[in-house]
């Protein structure tokens, strides 16, 4: 079989396993709960061409309304409400379902607003779990609102964020940056450069508020000195695998190769790069992320790039998603070539004979292998990126990973 004919098989398997594993993740969030779930079956509903596959999407993001009505609590994006808030507008976006958001989301806001401010008191600006995460969806609700009032609102919200990010900034000759917890035990601090957790999402993130009026001018400084200071991070010596270091902190070595993932490294660096300079208009920052993600297309060794399962999150389909993506966006060949280079790859990872469709998420923290269902791990993720390399305009979903 061709690679078409076997990621349709594998789709079919895939929407047959969520089918009967829909609901019994604890958490709601569009990442790693179940609204995320329903993402791929209505995707691979219009993929297939088939109502009845709708109709299961159309009860999982039911379930997911139900148990908030039912007083589930748990706020973050990519696990709790504030994501499964950005599946029902993204779902709205795409026509799949029709509801009305502002009746259903609004009576949340002062819950969720609340918990960015914790985490806003806390400096904690986390994409996945924290204050950017609760912006992030902030902004698709300001883009979406068909009530004035509410978009006032979501302005306000989003001002809050931005001027929490300038009041915690710090700033060195290299520009301005925040600092993360890097690592607990060791009580490391420091500037993380990540897309999953750090710099990456932030500058990502102020590009997309950056075409709007309301916010164009108060992030506009900030989102040059915060780019200025993550460019500066690029190591002189282009010999080694990665061109950035997954964080930076004052005692660091001179050279650490980062992992080749959506999560950590060059690849969420240079799709943010490539957002930023989109935004600003500005060229160096498209051909420094072109640049990039050329360097990173070398890299063709799983074992040096860290690469120990298929997952969207540190797996070959992260990769695969992030070059389709930049193919589709600059029409390069290398990143085609690069995106068919990892499918196979990924092809090969079909080992596990107890497992969801061949494979499994690698579990480093246990040092084991797990069955996922989710979207960031697992096997409705890995179906998405799937569908996008199949079929080129349905990639939207995509956005919550900010790579779309």
């Amino acid at each position: 079989m061709n690679t078409t004919e076997i990621f349709r098989e594998k789709l079919k398997e895939i929407q047959n396993i969520l089918k009967e594993n829909q609901n019994h993740k604890e958490h709601i969030g569009v990442l790693s709960g179940i609204s995320g779930i329903s993402l791929f079956q209505f995707y691979y509903a219009r993929f297939v061409e088939d109502e009845k596959i709708a109709d299961i999407g159309v009860d999982t993001i039911s379930e997911t309304i139900q148990r908030m009505n039912d007083g589930y609590s748990f706020p973050t994006f990519c696990t709790g409400i504030a994501g499964a808030g950005w599946v029902l507008e993204l779902l709205n976006e795409e026509e799949f379902i029709d509801i009305d958001n502002d009746q259903l989301l609004s009576d949340l806001d002062t819950f969720l607003f609340e918990s960015m401010n914790t985490d806003i008191k806390n400096e904690y600006f986390d994409f996945l779990h924290g204050a950017l995460g609760y912006g992030y969806y902030f902004l698709k609700r300001y883009q979406n609102t068909g009530s004035e009032s509410l978009k006032q609102r979501y302005k306000e919200y989003i001002l809050k964020l931005i001027n929490a990010l300038k009041n915690s900034a710090h700033e060195d000759e290299r520009g301005v940056f925040w600092m993360y917890e890097l690592h607990k035990k060791d009580n490391l601090h420091g500037a993380n450069l990540s897309l999953s957790h750090g710099m990456a999402s932030v500058i990502n993130f102020l590009s997309r508020l950056y075409p709007y009026q309301d916010f164009q001018e108060v992030v506009r400084d900030l989102l040059i000195n915060a780019t200025t200071f993550v460019v500066n991070c690029k190591y002189p010596d282009e010999t080694q695998s990665s061109l950035f270091p997954s964080w930076v902190y004052p005692e660091m070595e001179e050279y650490t190769n980062s992992r080749l993932a959506w999560c950590y490294g060059d690849l969420g660096i240079g799709i943010s790069l490539w957002k930023v300079g989109k935004a600003l208009k500005n060229q160096e920052y498209c051909d420094l992320a072109i640049h990039t993600l050329k360097h990173a297309a070398k890299r063709r060794n799983a074992e040096e790039a860290r690469i120990n399962d298929t997952g969207l999150c540190h797996g070959m389909f992260g990769i695969i998603s992030i070059f389709d993506y930049m193919h589709k966006e600059t029409k390069e060949t290398i990143f085609k070539e690069t995106a068919d280079f990892w499918i196979n790859e990924a092809l090969k990872m079909d080992i596990h004979k107890d497992s969801y469709i061949g494979y499994k998420q690698w579990r480093g923290d246990l040092e084991q292998w797990k069955n996922e269902t989710n979207l960031l791990e697992g096997i409705a993720g890995i179906g998405l990126s799937m569908i996008s390399y199949l079929m080129p305009s349905e990639n939207k979903w995509a956005e919550c990973l900010m790579i779309s």
